[in-house]
């Protein structure tokens, strides 16, 4: 277990998956993606860390479903929360910021992936928009 600060926690619905982060997050990206639309039921609001800082205290109902040859996606199989993105050897794991216990302190920086937007909604604010299909954020 990591001697560091904790910077936040989180949990799944059911608390079958609980988890602290261990050192610094990102700001928090909105993926406008059919993926992630069809994974989250509508746009997917992630933050990120470092894979090493992100140490489970629960994690009996944690499973991953490879979602693509780039990454796969960790989700709970007891409430079916969506947890997690993690892109293969970039050493880092996405987390779906509404699993994070509030305040997180963290703000909504940009969108990517606007290209693949729904039509049911519009993107009203003016954070920074991300077309690329390469996105890595």
């Amino acid at each position: 277990m990591s001697d560091q600060q904790t910077r936040a926690t989180g949990a799944c619905l059911c608390k079958g998956v609980r988890f602290d982060v261990r050192g610094p997050i990102r700001d928090v990206i909105v993926c406008h993606c059919g993926q992630c639309r069809r994974t989250h039921g509508h746009v997917a609001a992630y933050t990120s860390a470092a894979r090493a800082d992100v140490v489970f205290h629960e994690d009996s109902t944690l499973r991953w479903y490879v979602s693509s040859e780039l990454a796969r996606r960790g989700f709970c199989s007891a409430c079916g929360a969506s947890l997690f993105w993690e892109p293969e050897g970039e050493g880092r794991l996405a987390i779906a910021a509404g699993s994070l216990d509030t305040p997180t302190g963290l703000k909504t920086a940009r969108h990517v992936y606007v290209h693949d937007a729904s039509d049911y909604y519009e993107i009203t604010d003016d954070l920074p928009r991300d077309d690329d299909s390469h996105y890595r954020g």
